[in-house]
């Protein structure tokens, strides 16, 4: 790799063969999400991770689930799982937080496979997460280090979100499963990914409905509400 290559942002697409290659220009071609559309006439893309630690930096992506939340309704035809093949197993403890037993992680999909097979599923729509920052720069990290370029995903964090649209019930963020528990949503296995995915997209269901209600009924309502209450948590 040339200094200038390193300069500007790593090696292009140099760890990727031809027919992978092709298969993200197919990806980035495609058109962007209408973000003015109604929460109805949307497909967001529930998203979460599992990785062997929380340093965005220095840790490994392993798994990512979704789920989609089509117009509404939650698809549960319309799922993701897939894990990343790992060259060094997470350390036990780490295993037994997330369940991605040592085999299971090297005999995981090559993540450059793994991570296209991401973007093909997930196409241009709006990606949601509790906490989004980590599911963020874990899948970010991984297609930089993968794919040798920066990939731009449009991300809705609903742990800046949910507190602006309920305000009258908390104050202040607060975690992922007091509002489930909130909101009589199950759980069914903690720290899967998956699992932790559709619960998120069944909290989707209460922002899209408690949104469009308060006249914040799209895509761009959303994220210009986690925007402003960002800024006013800077400004603090």
């Amino acid at each position: 790799m040339s200094w200038l290559s390193r300069f500007f942002g790593g090696a292009g697409n140099a760890s990727l063969s031809p027919e992978q290659r092709a298969r993200l220009d197919v990806w980035r071609r495609l058109p962007s999400a209408d973000i003015s559309r109604s929460h109805q006439l949307t497909r967001y893309v529930v998203a979460d991770v599992e990785a062997s630690g929380l340093n965005m930096v220095k840790d490994s992506l392993i798994a990512i689930g979704a789920v989609a939340v089509v117009n509404g309704m939650i698809q549960l035809a319309d799922a993701f799982e897939v894990v990343l093949r790992q060259d060094e197993v997470s350390t036990h403890a780490n295993i037994l937080i997330h369940g991605i037993g040592g085999s299971a992680q090297q005999e995981g999909v090559d993540p450059v496979e793994a991570l296209l097979s991401f973007l093909e599923y997930a196409g241009k729509a709006p990606l949601v997460a509790y906490h989004a920052e980590f599911d963020r720069r874990m899948i970010a990290g991984a297609m930089k280090k993968y794919f040798g370029t920066n990939i731009e995903l449009q991300w809705i964090d609903l742990a800046w979100v949910m507190p602006e649209l309920f305000r009258d019930r908390v104050n202040g963020r607060i975690e992922l499963d007091e509002w489930l528990q909130m909101f009589g949503i199950d759980n069914i296995q903690r720290h899967n990914a998956v699992s932790d995915a559709y619960a998120t997209a069944k909290l989707t269901q209460v922002a899209i409905t408690q949104g469009a209600a308060q006249g914040r009924d799209t895509a761009r309502a959303f994220i210009e509400t986690e925007r402003a209450r960002r800024s006013l948590r800077r400004a603090d």
